[in-house]
């Protein structure tokens, strides 16, 4: 990427049918560092930036909000939501969220657009500035849904339900939500932040939220790290157990379906919360959704909740569960409740289907390209490149995230793909000769998909500069 002050040229990632990423040039508005470097948009891919507000109650801070829609989709059913967590870091992650050929994966089975805000909030400036949306935020991500419904055709995303995702300070800005929305959540998932429901002394600048006085039947699942609390009760993010537990019991004790999902491994990281948090959201948007566009979300079904004790990692049937249900682990249905007992145990969330095979495989100037869409259960690890029947290469080469299961992508702290974006792309060291290629889609469960119908139209073979 080349910067010029005041403007910058960069090349442009366009997502296709596949989340396949092709080279472009444009040239946009520069920001602020560090968040001036970010792939930029094009259809299916679209943006909008605020500039921070001066007006009282306004949001302090600016703001990307990038949004990928799926190609095909004629109608928006909703808008699943990946918020990052509160600093310069975590805030600056948040602008690849929207490529994340993973997430894209559960926001296509269900005719939903990908949203990934990026709050441009400087390193010791104060996360609630944001993270509490009665802060501005609330109004600039409803603002933001309907100026990107108007740019990209779709109306309508200012009116669908959302699935919230949120980590750290963006679990309090998504649990919040679904306090000043209910109606409109169909559900949300908190990685290590939830909001506070009563002052805390430690933390007297935030202001507490108060819980609906109707019950509103919003799937919620509370996601700490074992190390903030739980096991380990000292350090920075010791807190976040004690947090969890307080909110968990208050909208529990009135028979709201919530959960908590302890993550055996981690910290204040992500880990590999995405294996079971894309299969809960899947299994929570397959129940709400509404039936037709414009339509009420659905409750969730009473008879096919699991329950769990809040620690434990063993899940039965609501009906057959020992003890006090308002004080027990809510999980939707056995599917999930089974997966949730793996992940309970060690993050190993099992999966059986492989991914689905490459496809579009061509080949210029010995430089090999496809598309590839990610496994909804496991996304993808690497690609296998066969030549001429045999196996040439794997792409990435050596497998490498320090926060989780390997990702084709990448894995940043707050759970989205690395920069720069990387591209469906191998360059065969050969030249001078046909060759005849095809790709294997490798799943983070180490399942391999069909390989794809070789290069070249019908499986013709191509050489340089074809």
């Amino acid at each position: 990427m080349r910067y010029k002050r005041g403007m910058m040229t960069c090349l442009r990632w366009s997502s296709l049918t596949a989340g396949v990423l092709a080279l472009a040039i444009r040239t946009v508005p520069a920001q602020n560092p560090p968040y001036d470097v970010f792939p930029p948009a094009e259809p299916p891919v679209y943006r909008v930036r605020y500039e921070a507000s001066a007006e009282p109650g306004g949001l302090a801070f600016p703001v990307n909000y990038t949004i990928w829609i799926p190609p095909g989709a004629k109608t928006l059913r909703g808008v699943i939501v990946h918020q990052h967590g509160c600093g310069e870091g975590s805030c600056k992650s948040g602008l690849t969220g929207a490529y994340d050929l993973h997430w894209q994966a559960l926001a296509r089975a269900h005719d939903c657009a990908l949203l990934a805000p990026a709050y441009e909030q400087p390193e010791k400036a104060e996360c609630q500035k944001w993270c509490d949306p009665r802060n501005g935020s609330d109004a600039a991500f409803r603002r933001c849904l309907a100026d990107l419904g108007a740019r990209s055709g779709h109306p309508e995303m200012a009116t669908v339900p959302w699935a919230l995702w949120g980590h750290s300070g963006g679990g309090h800005w998504a649990g919040a939500m679904v306090l000043l929305h209910p109606g409109r959540v169909a559900a949300a998932w908190l990685r290590s932040g939830v909001p506070l429901l009563a002052a805390n002394p430690e933390r007297p600048t935030i202001k507490p939220h108060a819980l609906p006085d109707a019950p509103f039947g919003v799937p919620i699942m509370c996601n700490p790290g074992t190390k903030e609390g739980v096991t380990v009760k000292e350090g920075r993010f010791k807190g976040v157990w004690p947090a969890n537990e307080a909110f968990f019991g208050s909208v529990r004790a009135r028979g709201e379906p919530i959960g908590i999902a302890i993550d055996p491994l981690t910290s204040h990281e992500c880990g590999n919360q995405r294996y079971l948090a894309i299969r809960w959201l899947d299994a929570c948007l397959r129940a709400r959704l509404p039936e037709t566009p414009g339509g009420a979300l659905r409750p969730m079904p009473a008879g096919a909740a699991w329950l769990a004790p809040v620690g434990g990692t063993e899940a039965v049937p609501a009906a057959s569960f020992q003890g006090d249900p308002l004080k027990a682990v809510w999980l939707p249905d056995g599917a999930v409740a089974r997966l949730w007992m793996q992940y309970a145990k060690d993050t190993a969330v099992a999966d059986t289907t492989p991914p689905s095979a490459p496809v579009n495989v061509r080949v210029t100037d010995n430089v090999l390209t496809w598309e590839a869409e990610a496994d909804l259960e496991s996304g993808i690890a690497r690609f296998i490149i066969e030549r001429d029947g045999q196996v040439l290469a794997r792409v990435p080469e050596k497998d490498a995230n320090p926060f989780g299961r390997p990702l084709f992508q990448g894995l940043q702290y707050s759970d989205t793909p690395v920069q720069p974006l990387v591209p469906m792309r191998y360059a065969d060291a050969v030249p001078g000769r046909a060759h005849a290629y095809r790709v294997i889609a490798v799943n983070t469960a180490g399942l391999q998909s069909a390989p794809s119908a070789p290069n070249g139209k019908d499986g013709k073979r191509m050489g340089a500069g074809e």
